[in-house]
C-alpha cells in the first residue's frame, strides 16, 4: 500500500509542478509583450487632406517629430528623379514625410518655406524640400518612417507596399 500511496504523491506533485511551470511560463511570455497602450503608440493617423501646401505639419510618432510637407506644383516640377523618388504621392499631391531630425546629432531642422529646405541649426547643415542633404554636415538624407497609404490617411508604423519599394530600392533605411 506503501507504493500506492507513493506513487499518488509522486503523480499529483508532477501535476502541480507542471501546471505551476506552464503558468510561470505564460507570465514571463506577457510581462514580454508591449503594453496595449505601448501597441497604440506605435502608429499615428495623419489625415493629408488638411495639409496645405508649402506649409509644414509636424506630427509626434513613437516620440519623434515627423515632417509632412505638401509641395507645390512649382516644387514637384522642379525635382529631380531623386527627390521625386522620395515622394508619397496621394492622387495628384506629393508630400515629403520624413523623421524630423538632422542624421548629424540629431537636432530638429526649421522649414525655410520660402527657400523650400531645412535649415538645422545646430551645425548648419541644410536639406532640400525631399529631405535629401545639400549642405554638409549631415551625412545622409533624413530618414523615412515605415508609412502606409489608406485613402487620403497617412498611417506611421505600419509598412505598406509605398514604403517596402522605397526600402528595397535603397532610398530608405
Amino acid at each position: 500500500m506503501t507504493k500506492g500511496r507513493r506513487g499518488f504523491m509522486g503523480k499529483a506533485f508532477g501535476a502541480v509542478a507542471g501546471v505551476g511551470a506552464v503558468a510561470s511560463l505564460y507570465a514571463m511570455k506577457r510581462s514580454w509583450d508591449p503594453l496595449p497602450s505601448v501597441k497604440a503608440a506605435g502608429f499615428t493617423m495623419v489625415d493629408l487632406t488638411a495639409a496645405e501646401p508649402n506649409v509644414l505639419v509636424v506630427e509626434k510618432w513613437r516620440g519623434k517629430p515627423v515632417f509632412i510637407l505638401k509641395k507645390t506644383p512649382e516644387m514637384v516640377a522642379a525635382q529631380n528623379e531623386e527627390q521625386t523618388a522620395r515622394d508619397i504621392v496621394v492622387g495628384n499631391d506629393h508630400f515629403l514625410v520624413c523623421i524630423g531630425l538632422c542624421t548629424h546629432l540629431g537636432c530638429i531642422p526649421a522649414y525655410r518655406p520660402d527657400k523650400h529646405d531645412f535649415k538645422c541649426a545646430c551645425h548648419g547643415g541644410e536639406f532640400d524640400a525631399s529631405g535629401i542633404d545639400t549642405l554638409l554636415p549631415p551625412p545622409s538624407p533624413m530618414e523615412i518612417p515605415p508609412f502606409k497609404v489608406d485613402g487620403t490617411t497617412l498611417v506611421l508604423g505600419e509598412a505598406g507596399p509605398e514604403y517596402e519599394k522605397m526600402k528595397s530600392s535603397g532610398i530608405t533605411v
